[in-house]
């Protein structure tokens, strides 16, 4: 199959951060159990529920990058099946071979452009390895597609970011030449998240010496920061930092320390879960959510460039802190076109968080006019 890596492009969009499930998968996903039976997340969100919110965008939108849905899972392999089957799940679709009732058809393989599953990464080098080359083994031809992993920390108890384990694991990952996925929540789960993170980056890199080989990190969601501040509270007006809220200080110390290292990169995404929910009814008005965002924005523009940042949707997260699940895909993609335009990037830079930066950060290869025949 021909195919081409390509650094950066202006007229094409990818989604660098989607979930999605089939209805059957929900038992299987750590966090439903306590949601309500008309929660908008108790529900399939599959290839078939992704074509219809990106509709509009259909012709721009090249393809996603998957990450893995906290299905129940542990650091023992005994408790590895729910999240293998999750691989197994997406290169399904990757391979155009739908199961009847998982909400994908053949067609959709093309939009896979990249597959992060869960990983054991506490579970030290051996445990990891061991993971991974299950994973490699159900791959096969499609291991390409693998770009790295994620071990979602934003629930787990302090420290484990520090444990020489979590650390030996995440050197492992970029000795392989895969990513590592960091989602972490300084609103709900605790600004020690971000601290501890950075923590974790010094050592890491400070271990890493001149190797060719340092861990890409793929920063989710701004770290999700508390946007349930004002912009008036997070940084006043005058600009001389005086009065900002504590919150809004110490994200910001943890932003600009994060992006001290060039291997860090940051997703354009998750922003509407952290701010007020939305009225579907009536949305909250695109130029009013840019102005209550530009605070955060416009610290992790200054501190990551263009160059390191990329477009996400977190659909169908984007879903409930947005106004429905017909309307959130489309109204961040609007939110985000209006900070770019907001932010006076050009069209390489605007060119970069659409596209480039998730083609640089996750290996990405975008099959030419000859695949698509």
């Amino acid at each position: 199959m021909a195919s081409q890596l390509v650094s950066s492009a202006t007229n094409y969009k990818i989604d660098s951060h989607i979930h999605l499930y089939a209805a059957s998968h929900i038992p299987s996903l750590s966090w439903t159990r306590d949601l309500a039976k008309g929660h908008p997340l108790n529900r399939q969100y599959s290839l078939d529920e992704y074509r219809v919110a990106t509709q509009d965008l259909s012709d721009e939108l090249q393809g996603f990058v998957f990450l893995e849905t906290d299905r129940k899972s542990g650091l023992p392999d005994t408790q590895w099946q729910d999240a293998l089957a999750e691989v197994d799940f997406l290169l399904r679709i990757a391979r155009g071979s739908p199961r009847e009732g998982e909400g994908h058809q053949p067609e959709d393989a093309k939009l896979v452009l990249g597959i992060v599953p869960w990983a054991p990464v506490p579970a030290g080098e051996e445990g990891l390895a061991n993971y991974v080359r299950q994973v490699q083994d159900r791959a096969g031809k499609e291991w390409p597609l693998i770009k790295g992993f994620r071990y979602l920390v934003q629930d787990k108890p302090a420290g484990v970011m520090l444990q020489e384990e979590f650390i030996s694991g995440l050197q492992w990952l970029g000795t392989h030449g895969l990513t590592f996925d960091l989602g972490v929540d300084a609103r709900s789960g605790g600004m020690y998240q971000l601290q501890e993170a950075c923590t974790m980056m010094e050592r890491l890199y400070a271990d890493a010496g001149g190797s060719g080989n340092v861990l890409k990190i793929v920063i989710n969601h701004f770290c999700k920061p508390n946007l349930r501040l004002s912009a008036a509270q997070a940084a006043p007006a005058s600009g001389d930092g005086l009065g900002s809220h504590p919150d809004f200080m110490r994200w910001k110390e943890c932003i600009e320390q994060m992006a001290r290292y060039q291997s860090t990169y940051m997703k354009l995404s998750g922003l509407f879960s952290e701010l007020p929910k939305q009225d579907e009814a009536t949305p909250i008005d695109v130029a009013a959510l840019v102005a209550r965002t530009k605070p955060w924005v416009d610290v992790v523009f200054k501190a990551f460039r263009p160059s390191r940042i990329m477009f996400g949707s977190d659909w169908p997260v984007c879903n409930v802190g947005g106004p429905g699940v017909a309307k959130s895909w489309s109204h961040w993609h609007a939110l985000v076109e209006a900070i770019l335009t907001s932010q006076n990037l050009t069209p390489d830079e605007r060119g970069q968080i659409w596209s480039g930066t998730a083609i640089k950060a996750y290996g990405i290869i975008l099959p030419t006019s000859e695949d698509l025949q």
